[in-house]
């Protein structure tokens, strides 16, 4: 792959990742390049979805999964100069985006959640991740999602305080899904959402303590759906995400 040409993204938008009849013949050399991706996604979150996609399928590859490990290494051919540099922030309070791809495994359908976790302009944390169970609606694939990310934020909020660095202004949650900002700030348990009851009280308990405060955020303003969806519009995404949080290639 050292002459191949370069994408612009590093997975397609019309091609899902579903299993194949025809196995690929070297299964060990797809276990080893896609072990080694997941090491330079410590500092390329733009990799993150599209890794976590083809980890799914390090059981059994087949050449389509293949295929799609190529085009990320096509991807990364044209942005070896790509990174994270953490700069000098005039504040420290935290936010962070979440967002889900309701049912968008064509195999099993599931949900893929990501979130993005600033400390002031940095980002310092980033997850793509299926979710384990499947989601009856949009809204619960949301919230799901939100109850992840919660607990990423209740987690660097312990550490911060540990460190003696922690503002101690609430965490800001930026989800573009409205019932599910609703479902943080109401107080009253709607029966409709028992099968979400653990996450639910997770969420609310952080709300109603002051810990957290989720607000709603546009779609086209959500930076955390290059962790949750194939990247359409790609380079327009990562470069606002980057320059969001003031980091440089």
């Amino acid at each position: 792959m050292t002459d191949c040409k370069a994408l612009a993204t590093p997975a397609t938008v019309t091609q899902p990742a579903t299993p194949s009849l025809t196995p690929f013949e070297n299964p060990t050399q797809y276990r080893r390049i896609v072990g080694a991706l997941q090491y330079l996604t410590i500092t390329r979150p733009d990799l993150s979805y599209s890794v976590n996609r083809l980890c799914q399928f390090m059981h059994s590859p087949t050449d389509d999964h293949w295929a799609l490990l190529k085009r990320v290494l096509r991807y990364i051919k044209g942005t070896q100069d790509y990174g994270l540099r953490l700069s000098p922030s005039p504040s420290s309070d935290l936010h962070a985006y979440t967002d889900s791809d309701w049912a968008g495994c064509p195999v099993d359908c599931k949900s893929t959640s990501g979130y993005a976790v600033f400390l002031g302009d940095n980002l310092v944390s980033w997850v793509s991740r299926k979710q384990r169970t499947v989601a009856r609606s949009c809204t619960e694939a949301e919230y799901k999602g939100l109850a992840d990310v919660s607990a990423e934020v209740t987690w660097v909020i312990s550490l911060l305080h540990e460190l003696g660095l922690h503002s101690g202004t609430p965490a800001t949650l930026w989800c573009d899904n409205l019932g599910a900002t609703y479902l943080a700030a109401n107080p009253v348990f709607h029966a409709r959402t028992k099968h979400v009851e653990i996450d639910y009280h997770f969420v609310r308990d952080k709300v109603a303590s002051g810990d957290f405060i989720v607000n709603f955020v546009a779609t086209k303003d959500q930076l955390a759906d290059i962790f949750s969806s194939s990247p359409n519009h790609f380079r327009l995404r990562v470069f606002r995400l980057y320059e969001t949080s003031s980091m440089s290639f």
